[in-house]
């Protein structure tokens, strides 16, 4: 596979991955937690050939063994040790990469289930890297990775958030958990014409990693 910098160099990467900020206790806490993003136009809709073409690719290359061997690579190993610090068990609620490939095992492969999801499916399994999509023109301000706050709720659900639960918010409140559900209204759905795709980094995850997993996203919503 290329890498990053050799693909952005070969297509133009435009725009710049936008940085966004981290609650200052929780960079403290927790070194190397990133939040990444870029906009790109695209809308829900099926897949076309070339985007089932590379998820066929993905399921042969993604068999047995190499699932086994996925979590002690550094990327999908980084996402377990991060887990653990947030009081999550990766092997009950597992990390968006381990997700994906236990799905594979099930399936038979991996099932083209539309843009944007394959978009990341494929970013996902090809780096490791966590990505989720939020409608762009229905988020407010920048994105950031911050604590709830005290009486804060998750918009479509009614109950409060813990204290100490781990959000990815912009300007107007909570718009997702970190690795959970995306607030209702700030999801990609079929009215959506602009998308932002967001990566979140952790511990030793490379800046470039992330990069390039915005870049196969990106280019995949693009370019279908």
């Amino acid at each position: 596979m290329a890498s990053a910098e050799g693909a952005r160099v070969g297509i133009g990467w435009e725009p710049a991955p936008t940085s966004g900020w981290v609650s200052p206790h929780l960079q403290a806490e927790f070194p190397g937690l990133s939040l990444a993003s870029v906009e790109v136009d695209g809308r829900v809709r099926r897949s076309p050939d070339p985007i089932r073409r590379r998820l066929r690719d993905l399921s042969n290359r993604m068999r047995g063994a190499e699932a086994i061997r996925l979590r002690g690579r550094p990327i999908p190993w980084a996402y377990r040790v991060f887990y653990r610090q947030i009081g999550l068990d990766p092997d009950r609620d597992r990390t968006p990469i381990e997700q994906l490939v236990l799905e594979r095992l099930h399936d038979g492969g991996f099932r083209p289930r539309g843009l944007p999801t394959d978009a990341l499916t494929i970013a996902t399994v090809e780096t490791g890297v966590a990505l989720r999509v939020f409608d762009a023109d229905r988020l407010e301000g920048e994105l950031c990775i911050r604590d709830a706050a005290p009486g804060e709720a998750l918009p479509g659900r009614r109950s409060e958030l813990a204290r100490g639960t781990l959000t990815i918010a912009d300007e107007s409140g909570p718009v997702g958990l970190l690795f959970g559900p995306t607030a209702a209204g700030r999801e990609v759905d079929r009215d959506s014409r602009r998308i932002t795709i967001a990566a979140v980094g952790v511990g030793a995850v490379p800046t470039i990693a992330v990069e390039e997993a915005l870049w196969i996203a990106a280019s995949a919503l693009e370019a279908a």
